[in-house]
């Protein structure tokens, strides 16, 4: 009975000391920044000290921890190394990370209220009212993500025009229609900055807070238009 006891309590201790692992890999909030990045799309480590203002050697030390903890996976092209989420269940594990987050920590709502609400108090367009505007053709879908995100994957129909050339292709937009803009999903600002840039050229601007992560996780399709390296 005791050598079944201590068996028992040994497949426990090391159990949870491999979940301890993935704990710590979430404990930074650096690498969730770099795991919400990733989420997006594969990046190159260059790309992601781009997005993220880290130095060279913070990135990679936060990869290797995220990479230990079987949560991103690399490949190497030429000379770059690029990262990628190991599994969709990781994207999976981010969206419910963040929903209990926002659900249990009134200090993040807050953070969320301060910044949102300033750039746009509107209630943003629900997922099945895009489904039906785009369906009656009266709404234009926008992606202002970064390139190398639409094309990893991206809502059906939707034009590509990064928030950051926006004002330069403003006339690529209908003026017929109302836009529709998105960017990464709940917590991104690109899109009510696009939204604030479009009605200040005359748009009928909207925006919904869902991207691609919550809209595969309602099983509707993504559409992707770079063939992967």
């Amino acid at each position: 009975m005791k050598d079944q006891e201590h068996s028992l309590e040994a497949y426990k201790e090391e159990l949870f000391l491999q979940f301890g692992r993935l704990g710590r890999a979430l404990s930074s909030p650096r690498r969730l920044e770099l795991l919400d990045l990733l989420c997006q799309a594969e990046r190159t480590v260059e790309d992601l000290i781009r997005h993220t203002g880290l130095s060279a050697s913070n990135v990679s030390q936060h990869l290797s921890v995220l990479k230990d903890a079987r949560l991103v996976a690399s490949r190497k092209n030429g000379l770059f190394v690029h990262y990628r989420l190991a599994d969709p269940q990781v994207g999976d594990l981010w969206q419910s990370f963040r929903a209990v987050a926002m659900n249990r920590m009134a200090e993040a709502r807050e953070v969320v209220k301060a910044y949102a609400e300033e750039r746009d108090s509107e209630t943003p367009v629900s997922m099945t009212e895009v489904r039906t505007r785009l369906e009656r053709g009266d709404a234009v879908l926008l992606d202002v993500r970064p390139q190398v995100e639409f094309g990893a994957g991206h809502l059906p129909g939707a034009h590509s025009i990064p928030l950051v050339e926006l004002e330069k292709r403003i006339d690529e937009l209908p003026r017929d229609r109302d836009v529709i803009a998105y960017c990464r999903g709940h917590y991104c600002l690109m899109a009510h900055e696009a939204v604030r840039v479009l009605r200040k050229h005359g748009f009928r601007a909207w925006r919904t807070e869902d991207g691609v992560l919550e809209w595969r996780a309602e099983g509707y399709p993504i559409e992707e238009s770079l063939p992967r390296a």
